[in-house]
């Protein structure tokens, strides 16, 4: 059995080695003082969205009060932070949101000290709380990142899908994340390691409540309320954009897991995407009879390899698909295998360049929510492994 292990699976294994951190507690990383001008750092960069939309992001701290934070014996409620993003009307006089927040980047550098210190981190595309653009409700997609990963660390997916008229909600688990800033500079770092099968169960099933309480705030976006525990400004035109009954779910890894724990769960999500990750639960054995797709890279090989999707698979009964992304490896389907070339040194990234892999993962991903969400058959022949302008997504069953 090949299991996409996080051990293995997480940016950490790539090679990067700055882009997940492993501390065991939560820490507040201090700015160094320093009366010295600061170098001067090369910018990484992420190229933006296909669509015509403007996007927007909000970012919300939400907080389940139903629910004690199964990682700790604290006692306090479960926390998360997520980020919506959704189409804007424009951007003028709104700042573009960082990649990763001043503390999380700040942790990573810590964690690796020197690995990054000439590197600024990336900026995204998306306008800090632009105001809504108003043409109807839109389809909404939760995404989950792999275990030791980040919610932005699939941005370049999340903003093309958002440029082409979707909202899509990433969602940090503390604990299993990587690192995760809530208001006032907090940071959590993962302190879950991952070593055996019954903790991975465990992640995944605490991923897929996590979830369904985002979809249950959502709701609450919907009717014009605030569910961000500050109650921070949320942007001009939101409510009623949201359109919950054209719900999907998709991540990389143990987001890809937990997408189909979700699924599993609650009727809500109508359709659902596990980029490359080991499944884990009881949607292996009880399957699913709503949409639903596998992708993977070769050396994961899933439906031979991989005893979960072999099971899975068995009791896929709705509308199901493996395909696989070639010349790729585990985070070819991530921000990473484009931020891989513009760092000194040879990362594992796959043989297959940058930009094919940005695009062939936006596109699938884009693909399968245009049919099973808006209806659109014309998209479905990239599904069928049949399209000459990706020819590296290949059709596997």
């Amino acid at each position: 059995m090949s299991i996409v292990r996080p051990a293995r699976r997480t940016l950490i294994a790539a090679g990067l080695g700055v882009l997940a951190a492993g501390a065991a507690a939560p820490v507040a990383v201090a700015a160094p003082a320093s009366t010295a001008p600061a170098p001067a750092l090369t910018p990484l960069r992420l190229d933006g969205p296909s669509g015509p939309e403007h996007v927007g992001a909000v970012q919300l701290h939400l907080v389940d009060r139903d629910r004690k934070d199964p990682w700790t014996d604290s006692g306090q409620p479960r926390e998360l932070m997520a980020t919506l993003h959704y189409p804007a009307h424009g951007t003028r006089g709104h700042a573009m949101l960082p990649w990763l927040s001043e503390g999380a980047a700040r942790a990573v550098k810590a964690s690796y000290p020197g690995k990054l210190d000439g590197y600024a981190m990336p900026m995204t595309h998306s306008a800090d709380t632009a105001p809504v653009a108003r043409h109807g409700r839109r389809p909404v997609l939760l995404y989950s990142p792999g275990f030791g990963s980040d919610r932005s660390f699939n941005t370049l997916v999340v903003e093309d899908l958002v440029s082409w008229g979707y909202v899509v909600v990433t969602v940090d688990h503390p604990h299993d994340s990587g690192e995760v800033e809530f208001p006032g500079g907090r940071v959590q770092t993962r302190t879950v390691v991952g070593r055996d099968k019954d903790e991975m169960r465990k992640a995944v099933a605490v991923r897929a409540d996590d979830l369904r309480f985002v979809l249950d705030c959502l709701a609450v976006l919907d009717r014009g309320g605030n569910p961000d525990a500050e109650r921070r400004r949320l942007p001009h035109g939101l409510r009623g954009t949201l359109d919950l009954g054209r719900v999907g779910a998709f991540g990389h890894s143990l987001g890809g897991a937990s997408s189909a724990a979700l699924m599993y769960q609650d009727r809500r999500v109508r359709a659902g995407i596990d980029l490359d990750g080991t499944l884990w639960g009881p949607v292996v054995t009880g399957g699913l009879a709503r949409p639903f797709l596998l992708m993977d890279a070769a050396e994961h090989d899933g439906l031979h390899k991989d005893e979960s999707w072999e099971e899975a698979w068995k009791h896929f009964s709705g509308w199901h698909r493996c395909l696989r992304l070639a010349d790729a490896q585990h985070l070819s389907f991530t921000d990473v295998v484009a931020l891989v070339p513009q760092l000194k040194g040879g990362f594992p990234v796959g043989t297959i360049p940058a930009a094919r892999a940005v695009a062939a993962v936006r596109a699938t991903v884009r693909a399968f929510f245009e049919l099973h969400l808006r209806g659109r058959a014309d998209t479905g022949h990239l599904l069928e492994g049949a399209s000459r302008r990706y020819p590296e997504v290949g059709f596997i069953a």
